[in-house]
């Protein structure tokens, strides 16, 4: 099993969430308090890692993780040391990837890829990887999409994700301008979740 840290990324409206995930996981915290989108919060959280001697864990404020998710977590890392993975796979957004992943999901396969990282809930880059994504880093892009695409291969998911998005209001502004009003859940969990 992989011995890994974890970060959480905050936004400052959801400080009290942000600080109870961090303090439940013993992770570090970094909370945008100057509303410069999670696209910057997730690269500064990349720079943080980039720093640590352990593998990092990357999650967002609204995760909400499985019971034994540090230890899942790093089972899974183990097996896929040098793969960028995805420890959410979500329902309704983005709706372009939902019809390739229910093909992919009826493998009955316990991972699945996809080309790119099509959610920022929680994930881990290799360490020897997180420099080159860091220079290729689009600015522009919603941060899942900006990561996706300086890492520029396949994604690894999880068929059962480990940890569920607590689906709230959204404290983002979305490049594309769309509000989220669809659910956006896992489409499977692999335990329970925890209460925190």
């Amino acid at each position: 099993m992989v011995d890994a840290q974890i970060v959480i990324v905050g936004h400052h409206a959801r400080r009290s969430q942000a600080v109870a995930l961090a303090s439940y996981l013993d992770s570090h915290l970094l909370v945008d308090e100057g509303n410069h989108g999670a696209n910057w919060n997730h690269r500064r959280a990349l720079e943080w890692a980039a720093q640590q001697n352990r593998r990092v864990i990357v999650m967002e404020d609204d995760a909400i993780p499985v019971r034994s998710f540090s230890e899942l977590a790093g089972d899974v890392l183990e097996r896929f040391p040098g793969s960028l993975v995805s420890f959410y796979l979500g329902t309704s957004r983005p709706p372009q990837w939902q019809s390739t992943i229910a093909e992919k999901l009826s493998s009955g396969s316990d991972t699945i890829t996809l080309p790119t990282l099509i959610h920022g809930v929680c994930y881990s880059v290799p360490p020897g990887e997180i420099a080159s994504i860091l220079e290729r880093w689009p600015h522009h892009l919603a941060a899942d999409f900006a990561i996706g695409r300086a890492w520029g291969r396949e994604v690894v998911y999880l068929s059962q994700s480990l940890v569920e998005h607590a689906d709230g209001p959204s404290v983002e502004r979305h490049p594309d301008g769309k509000n989220r009003t669809e659910a956006r859940r896992a489409w499977a969990l692999a335990d329970v979740l925890e209460e925190l």
